[in-house]
């Protein structure tokens, strides 16, 4: 039971996120996920938290301004929730010093949240940023053989 109410609960944060609608993420936020959560993947903010969350996911929809994060896949043991997400967007703010280019473009990633209370305690994330680079013609595209 508590793993369906986990995921449940993840669905609800990510459909959250992907209105892109300040009020409605910041509320979400404030309703499923600990005020002192830790946030454990590297990000170039000073907040943490709740706070961390809210100020991540209005950097990501300045950059991408039409952000969509798909759950591909769920799966809960416990108190823990993974998941393997794919993400697109066009690339439309500056990002990691990279001016805006117009570019459609699409990564991965993966995250694994705590859950305590029914509430989001903690998290970890890996984001291909690296493909993200390879789209916006920073790093250079492998050639073919």
């Amino acid at each position: 039971m508590q793993e369906t109410t986990n995921k449940a609960t993840f669905r609800r944060f990510t459909d959250a996120m992907n209105t892109g609608d300040a009020e409605i993420m910041s509320k979400t936020i404030d309703e499923i996920v600990e005020p002192d959560a830790v946030i454990r993947t590297p990000l170039p903010l000073k907040t943490t938290g709740a706070q961390k969350l809210k100020d991540v996911f209005a950097r990501l929809h300045q950059v991408y301004g039409d952000l969509h994060v798909t759950i591909e896949e769920t799966i809960a043991e416990g108190d823990k929730v993974v998941s393997r997400n794919s993400v697109t967007g066009i690339h439309k703010g500056a990002y990691m010093g990279v001016a805006p280019t117009g570019k459609s473009v699409t990564y991965n990633e993966v995250f694994i949240v705590r859950f305590a209370g029914g509430r989001i305690a903690e998290t970890w994330g890996i984001v291909d940023v690296f493909s993200q680079m390879q789209q916006l013609g920073v790093i250079p595209a492998p050639q073919s053989a």
